[in-house]
């Protein structure tokens, strides 16, 4: 597969501005964007760790690396985000080595301080209640958190909190969703709205 050079990324990221994937969700329900930023109380990315190798038996689930493919799409997603003016005030990542790995290269494309990244072990293997309850524990100072882990947990949360379907979010994809609220604890089901959807696959031939 051919990359689309990241000139040709920006390009393409400013002309879309909040467009979603037409085939997950309508661009009628998106939230406007205000300067590449959502102009809401809080927003929440969701981004799903790169691609990960299974090529040593030896190594636990939790110490897989990214493969290669990770290596090259997580950066690449990591300029898409910050071509949309994506400044998380705080990143939190599960400590699985393909999580934190995928988390150091994003903060490092968004200019977010890499020992500013906090680690919680609940988000490996995390249900849809186990990151409610680290989402709705957030400080509310926070406009914007990135979570940072794994599915199915991650796939069941976009699907939980918005009413848009999604059927997969793929490996390096980010769901980002805002809120009218303002406290991180009043979040509820179907409450959240589609701001943007990403993944490398949209920009690959």
């Amino acid at each position: 597969m051919k990359i689309i050079p990241y000139t040709a990324i920006v390009i393409l990221c400013l002309f879309m501005g909040a467009k979603c994937d037409s085939k997950i969700h309508s661009t009628s329900d998106a939230i406007p964007l205000r300067d590449g930023i959502a102009a809401i109380p809080k927003t929440l990315y969701i981004a799903r760790h790169a691609k990960s190798s299974w090529t040593d038996p030896d190594l636990s689930d939790f110490e897989r690396p990214l493969k290669k493919r990770g290596e090259k799409d997580a950066p690449m997603m990591g300029k898409i985000l910050a071509s949309k003016g994506v400044k998380p005030e705080l990143i939190i990542s599960s400590p699985a080595k393909r999580a934190i790995t995928t988390a150091h290269i994003l903060a490092k494309e968004i200019k977010y301080p890499i020992d500013k990244i906090v680690t919680n072990e609940e988000i490996y293997m995390a249900s849809v209640s186990d990151l409610r309850d680290i989402i709705e524990q957030l400080n509310d100072s926070l406009k914007s958190v990135m979570l940072v882990g794994h599915n199915p947990g991650f796939t069941s949360l976009a699907n939980y909190l918005t009413k848009h379907y999604f059927d997969n979010v793929p490996t390096t994809g980010v769901v980002a969703i805002g809120f009218d609220v303002s406290g991180w604890n009043k979040i509820k089901k179907n409450s959240g709205k589609v701001i943007f959807f990403e993944y490398p696959k949209k920009y690959k031939e």
